[in-house]
């Protein structure tokens, strides 16, 4: 019995001293134990962004070729018979208008001619008419009379040729225009089909070029087109689709297509290789900045700003052009699009706007 009571009071005791070492531990050790020191672990920072908006815009169609002017009328101004010329009434490079006498070539034997079937005309036609007052007497056959009818009427014709002759010497202006260089000189021998100069009309301009066939649904007359030439590199020169060829070239595959150009001021020039660049219009489309695309293998992604965070979208694009791109879907137009910053968000980044605009640049409205 006494041992057992003493095993029992050992066993109290250790139990005891156990309690009082845990909790001693407990309180002194939460004391002496230090509180942690250093830098608070940052907060995750805004992203600096530049946002802009969709906006429907006409999508134009370019097709670029290479075309050459002519002028709206030109003709080589050439005698029509053998003679000498013996005045010049125009200056190089002078305007003149339709009728105006150019060149006098020596009409001295035409006028002779002229005289002569003329003279030979009034006496045929005087016969004639005694011979009718005669045929109706009947002192005069049927027959004579449709004879001297056939000559009154070779009198006449003559008259016409001499006449024709006589204005052959005469050479005129067949439109309004500009002449160019003279090729002839006073008491010049010139020959039938020789060119006297040569005769523009250049207040508006053909421009020829040819499209690929693959771009012949896209032509239309009317079309507005624009043309620059090496001489003015820094003018676009407007003008309309006149006419479209009927045939397709087997060889080239391109079909004949020509403009038409107002040339006021008489600059552009007859041969002139000009660049053209053909626009149609193709409707309306939303278009974004091509900046503003986050390309990931074949799909393509925006961010959009939502309650001041980045949300990556996907959108289905379209057609492109020159830092633009169209959105078929995916995307409304009042939705503010990251274009300045795409590289340093994810999706769910916060973010602050620094700039907002259109894709023209304007501000939104």
């Amino acid at each position: 019995m006494t041992l057992l009571v003493r095993r029992n009071a050992i066993v109290l005791v250790l139990v005891l001293a156990t309690a009082l070492a845990v909790g001693g531990y407990v309180f002194f050790g939460r004391e002496s134990v230090p509180a942690p020191t250093g830098p608070r672990p940052p907060a995750v920072r805004e992203v600096a962004v530049s946002v802009t908006y969709p906006a429907m815009k006409e999508f134009d169609h370019e097709v670029e070729a290479l075309g050459t002017l002519r002028a709206n009328e030109s003709v080589d101004v050439t005698a029509k018979t053998a003679d000498r010329v013996v005045a010049i009434r125009f200056e190089e490079g002078q305007q003149v208008q339709a009728g105006q006498v150019l060149v006098e070539l020596d009409s001295t034997e035409e006028r002779a001619d002229l005289a002569a079937a003329e003279a030979a005309l009034l006496d045929s036609r005087s016969q004639f008419n005694r011979s009718r007052e005669l045929f109706e007497t009947r002192v005069l056959s049927e027959a004579q009379l449709d004879q001297l009818q056939a000559t009154l009427s070779t009198n006449e014709a003559r008259v016409a040729a001499a006449r024709s002759r006589l204005n052959d010497s005469i050479i005129k202006a067949p439109f309004s225009g500009r002449v160019g260089l003279r090729n002839v000189s006073l008491g010049s021998l010139v020959q039938p089909g020789t060119v006297i100069t040569t005769l523009d009309d250049l207040s508006v301009m053909k421009l020829d070029f040819a499209v690929p066939e693959v771009f012949l649904a896209t032509l239309a007359p009317g079309q507005e087109v624009g043309a620059r030439s090496v001489a003015y590199p820094d003018e676009v020169f407007r003008g309309r689709v006149s006419s479209i060829g009927t045939r397709v070239d087997t060889t080239t595959r391109s079909v004949p297509v020509r403009a038409l150009i107002d040339n006021p001021d008489g600059r552009l020039r007859p041969g002139m290789f000009m660049t053209v660049r053909l626009v149609r219009s193709e409707g309306e489309a939303m278009m974004l900045p091509e900046a503003a695309i986050v390309p990931e293998g074949d799909r393509h992604y925006v961010f959009v700003v939502e309650e001041g965070q980045a949300r990556r979208r996907e959108v289905e694009i379209g057609r492109r052009r020159p830092g633009e791109v169209e959105i078929l879907g995916g995307l409304a137009l009042e939705e503010a699009v990251i274009v300045d910053g795409t590289l340093n968000v994810r999706d769910g980044s916060p973010v602050n706007v620094v700039e907002r605009a259109a894709p023209d640049g304007t501000e939104p409205t």
